[in-house]
């Protein structure tokens, strides 16, 4: 109990005086993820939309497809990233292996069918509210499908900080990816891993809690952006 106590203290000594390597650490694994966050926004939004509003053949399946997706196991996503980065891979010749730039790609690839399955549902139940007044004006699908982005934004935001929050708690496929190398691609999760496997309680103590805070943060975040968006319906 002793030691444990002394962990404990110890990793608040770590957060109390900044430790440095705790910083590099925390620093990275939100660099990583807001990265990949913005990356699977640029390409999972618009799709979700598009899958909510057009009519076209196929989109039922594609629909299922990003729903099934949303369970993605992380370390098959680790593994085919790794396949295509290694040197025997396709894609060997960019080097990227064991680069934050892996870490990137493998998240994005994660949490882009998470914000298209999510962002298809909150803007296929608004559309269902708009759609006649839409096509009795004649408004132009994209022009519908931005007015309806807007419109749902608070929505929207809670579906991006649920991506992020799924991103930055991700251990298995970074750690395959981006090899978990000291002061280039240890994030706090994997770090938490390592340190856990040494006996070093402290550091993955003191990042377990600053993840366990980031966790906090995203889900008040999101519910309070709930909380919002319900009071500027019903404005």
């Amino acid at each position: 109990m002793q030691d444990f106590a002394r962990s404990f203290y110890l990793a608040g000594q770590l957060l109390i005086s900044g430790d440095p390597e705790l910083g590099e650490v925390v620093a990275l694994s939100l660099r990583v993820t807001a990265s990949a966050l913005a990356i699977s926004a640029l390409i999972g939004l618009p799709l979700g939309a598009l899958l909510a509003v057009a009519r076209f053949p196929g989109r039922t399946a594609l629909t299922v497809l990003a729903n099934a997706l949303m369970g993605l196991p992380p370390v098959v996503v680790g593994l085919t990233v790794y396949m295509l980065l290694s040197n025997a891979g396709p894609l060997g010749v960019l080097q990227l292996l064991y680069t934050p730039t892996a870490m990137i790609i493998a998240q994005s690839i994660l949490i882009t069918p998470i914000i298209i399955a999510l962002t298809r549902q909150v803007i296929a139940d608004l559309n269902a509210e708009y759609s006649e007044t839409f096509r009795s004006l004649v408004v132009p699908g994209h022009t519908a499908i931005i007015a309806l982005l807007w419109d749902a934004r608070f929505s929207i935001l809670t579906v991006l900080l649920a991506g992020f929050g799924r991103a930055i708690a991700e251990v298995g496929a970074v750690m395959i990816v981006g090899g978990n190398i000291n002061h280039v691609t240890r994030v706090m999760t994997t770090a938490i891993a390592l340190e856990t496997s040494r006996g070093e309680l402290a550091l993955a103590l003191a990042l377990g809690m600053v993840l366990l805070l980031i966790a906090l943060s995203v889900n008040g975040a999101v519910s309070l952006l709930k909380g919002v968006d319900r009071s500027t319906a019903h404005a």
